[in-house]
């Protein structure tokens, strides 16, 4: 019994030090005078490295590895910091992608360097002496907080950014020998044998991208990840995780939950985590994205397909937050719910009624007509969402080309055009505070009508009250479903949204 109680604890502990989040095990590698660590706070999600190493140059390797095997293509993305170990301006850290923890492997990394220096670094072979893009012509330091590392192929690209801003490509590199299955992972390393340095990662993310012509009605879903945002520190934390589809979710009146819809169903989770519980919509069992909770905590609207009634389609009901019977409201499809207005009478939905063109309708809750407020002649419009004061409806429109943030009086006059940039922007959603715009940014490589899934999208920031420019504040794979409803925490300091990517 002694003996097998021993080993037991043996293997215990052994399987608890080797998981690292979401990396597969931990290591040094090549036999770093100071050895160095890797640990994860699983509250905060943050990585806390510590790494000895010589160098990670020349023919060999020293540092600190955190890893997991993976094969085919990916995409690396995490924010780094120096802690206060370490003393070499070279000390540096980032990701790393090696066929094996042998220190004379090849590998490429994505490397930030204590004095700002930053730069794709590779070894073409096992012993061949390191090379980067510049061959020591190096660029600009930038001191960039969010570093990238993707595969795609054989093709190796970084890219880096600052808080705020858009992610830029920093080089790229084929690396034509290096096998389909590696270890991927973060990196540290002291650049001085008798030395130790310290920094963190955090928002560590693995993405496995798509094939530009996936479909997931066709190929299906491969995974999601419900996350919660502190808008003004940039953390992001992983509450819900799986293979199947689960989209939009909605902050609850309390704080303390939130509202998604999965698989035609709605469900209730708290912000920490933990396990759904279903919310009663009776007869509705086939609902989608666009589900809303009105301004004073005690309506729900949703969209739900319903089939046989005027051909069946994307239809609007309410009921009560604390569930029921729905009450229809649109008797017309398809019509896609987005907003309630402050005085909880009235919702604001984009239909087609013409066959040609999607307008801004708004309808109020005990019945009657359909106001049609946008009238709009081309191109597209989506996402109605009414100011906390009222006296705005936010919405994308696509009348100049590119989508773009609108805003216009309910009755659908004053419109006016927000953003004049290069992205294709969708959903706009007011803080509570009515001081924040928060919006879903797509590459116009993607048609300005389209918002799919599993694309590279970011999320960004733009102020309402106090002028400023539109600050990135998130970058992932995603789309449809992650952020089609309005996603602010009733204190207006954070967000909850939904990114694609296969469980790891």
């Amino acid at each position: 019994m002694k003996n097998y109680t021993t080993t037991l604890f043996f293997l215990i502990a052994t399987y608890a030090y080797s998981q690292v989040g979401i990396f597969d095990n931990t290591s040094d590698v090549g036999k770093p005078k100071n050895a160095g660590s890797m640990q994860y706070d699983s509250i905060s999600q943050v990585y806390n490295l510590k790494g000895g190493g010589y160098n990670v140059w020349f023919n060999r390797d020293e540092m600190q590895f955190a890893y997991r095997k993976i094969s085919g293509n990916f995409i690396l993305t995490a924010n780094f910091a120096f802690g206060d170990m370490g003393k070499d301006p070279h000390r540096k850290i980032g990701w790393m992608v090696r066929p094996s923890l042998d220190e004379a492997a090849p590998h490429v990394s994505a490397t930030q360097h204590a004095d700002g220096l930053t730069v794709l670094q590779w070894r073409v072979l096992r012993g061949a002496y390191m090379r980067d893009p510049q061959d020591e012509i190096f660029p600009p330091k930038r001191n960039y907080t969010i570093l990238q590392l993707e595969r795609e192929g054989k093709k190796m690209t970084m890219r880096g950014a600052h808080v705020g801003e858009p992610l830029q490509e920093i080089g790229s590199y084929m690396a034509e020998n290096m096998p389909d299955t590696v270890l991927a992972g973060l990196f540290i390393c002291a650049h001085d044998a008798d030395d130790m340095a310290s920094a963190k990662a955090w928002n560590v993310r693995i993405d496995r991208p798509v094939p530009e012509n996936y479909n997931t009605t066709k190929d299906g879903w491969i995974g999601c990840r419900m996350e919660i945002m502190d808008v003004f520190t940039g953390e992001r934390k992983v509450i819900k995780e799986n293979k199947g589809r689960f989209e939009a979710p909605n902050w609850m009146p309390d704080g303390k939950r939130l509202l998604f819809n999965e698989n035609g169903s709605l469900w209730t989770m708290p912000i920490e985590g933990g396990t759904p519980e279903k919310l009663n919509t009776g007869a509705m069992d086939r609902n989608n994205n666009d589900h809303v909770i009105s301004f004073d905590g005690k309506m729900l609207g949703i969209s739900h397909h319903r089939t046989g009634l005027n051909g069946g389609g994307s239809t609007v009901y309410v009921l009560p937050l604390t569930g029921g019977e729905p009450k229809l409201l649109t008797e017309k499809t398809p019509s896609y719910l987005h907003g309630w207005n402050p005085n909880n009478k009235e919702v604001a939905y984009v239909a087609n009624r013409n066959g040609k063109n999607y307008d801004i309708y708004t309808m109020n809750i005990k019945g009657g007509e359909e106001v049609n407020v946008s009238n709009i002649t081309t191109g597209h419009v989506d996402g109605p969402e009414y100011a906390p004061d009222g006296k705005y409806i936010y919405y994308n429109g696509s009348q100049t080309g590119t989508m773009q943030i609108w805003l216009m009086k309910p009755d659908g006059s004053s419109k006016e055009q927000l953003t004049f940039d290069e992205y294709n922007n969708w959903f706009p959603h007011i803080s509570p505070d009515g001081k924040w715009l928060l919006m879903i940014s797509f590459p116009t490589t993607i048609d300005s009508g389209a918002h799919p899934s599993y694309k590279r999208v970011t999320l960004r920031l733009m102020p309402l009250t106090t002028g400023g420019g539109i600050k990135t504040i998130a970058y992932m794979y995603g789309g449809q479903g992650t952020i089609n409803v309005p996603s602010w925490s009733p204190d207006s300091k954070k967000i909850a949204f939904v990114s694609n990517s296969e469980k790891y």
